[in-house]
């Protein structure tokens, strides 16, 4: 048995199909049923609102001016994906999450809420108890523990299709691979994977669009996009990139980063605040009261930073090593790579998220 080439990866797990693509869903809807962890009702007037507007939808009128009181009742936003090719009377996971001030959605089920797609039309419709992952209490005097998230949950199979999206997978005999990142490498490498299938059924638009002939007949064609992502393609080598967190500290790079030779200085600067109450007595025969006082002090402190000579490296492994050489914390290290960057010693491009 022959194994594909080196570090070849399926053209499916680099591209996608042009026109094959999920869809977003979304509706308003209510969670019944709640165990007194539903929403404030004199706070959220929308769900009182939307109870008399299904209770009058089923027959039942309120009298004017009547206040509802609920505990059960949360309003929620259903979410959920229309995959492609999806047809009526499938299911598809919802996911249900509370607007208001509700506690909990343990428990709850969600009554029957449309769901529409950005043009307004409804693609399904949902309906059933939540998942709700989670659990917590409270106590009398005001002490609660949760664990996990409650004021969400899903509905597996909770929604069903009830139109259609119509997916066309090209037009006429052409089809359209789309690579989920641009590269002119990577086009060039899945067009010759494509014409080694099929001599001279591909070729490369741009960077990103690939288009391939393909049989007309609805058959033969999904058998030969079956064949297509199968495809073992070799992807370019991508350009050296760092990409620097500014809030967590995380640094990450690929292995393409060089440093050419630099110094490096880096010394690092302390603050110290302090605080001592100091209490003052008055005289044994004296009028006076005790007084409490507060003395503070700042303190800077610089430590002196050693200059560091860091020799050029050319594989990621001589990088990590020279810029472990300096000592620095995480978040040292952004500043040093972004001066780095300034005077071109990192050749690389920094990204900062």
């Amino acid at each position: 048995m022959v194994g594909g080439p080196a570090n070849a990866e399926r053209l499916k797990d680099l591209a996608s199909i042009a026109g094959v693509r999920n869809n977003q869903l979304i509706g308003y809807g209510l969670v019944v049923g709640l165990d007194g962890s539903g929403d404030q009702t004199t706070q959220t007037p929308f769900t009182v609102q939307s109870i008399i507007n299904m209770l009058g939808n089923l027959g039942i009128t309120m009298p004017p001016g009547q206040t509802l009181q609920l505990k059960n009742v949360a309003a929620v936003m259903v979410t959920a994906n229309l995959p492609p090719f999806a047809r009526p009377g499938q299911q598809i996971d919802v996911t249900v999450s509370s607007m208001g001030n509700a506690r909990s959605l343990k428990g709850g089920t969600l009554v029957m809420t449309p769901l529409k797609g950005a043009d307004g039309q409804i693609y399904a419709m949902a309906q059933g108890s939540l998942a709700v992952s989670g659990a917590g209490g409270a106590a009398p005097s005001g002490g609660k523990i949760t664990v996990n998230h409650l004021a969400a949950g899903r509905i597996p199979g909770g929604a069903t299709v009830e139109r259609a999206v119509q997916t066309d997978v090209g037009q006429g005999s052409v089809v359209h691979v789309e690579l989920n990142d641009a590269d002119f490498g990577t086009a060039q490498n899945a067009v010759d994977a494509i014409n080694r299938l099929v001599p001279g059924s591909a070729v490369a638009l741009d960077g990103r669009r690939i288009q391939v002939m393909a049989p007309q007949d609805p058959g033969q064609r999904v058998a030969f996009l079956g064949r297509l992502e199968s495809l073992d393609v070799t992807p370019a080598i991508q350009a050296a990139k760092v990409i620097v967190n500014s809030r967590t500290g995380s640094v990450v790079m690929n292995q393409k980063v060089a440093l050419q030779n630099c110094a490096v200085a880096h010394g690092s600067l302390t603050v110290t605040v302090t605080n001592e109450q100091q209490v003052s007595q008055p005289n044994p025969l004296g009028q006076g009261q005790t007084a409490v006082t507060n003395k503070g002090g700042v303190d800077i402190q610089q430590d002196g930073g050693t200059l560091f000579n860091i020799k050029g490296g050319t594989n990621l492994a001589d990088v990590v090593k020279a810029l472990n050489a300096v000592g620095a914390n995480p978040l040292d290290l952004i500043a040093i790579l972004q001066a780095m960057k300034a005077s071109g010693a990192l050749r690389a491009e920094l990204e900062v998220i």
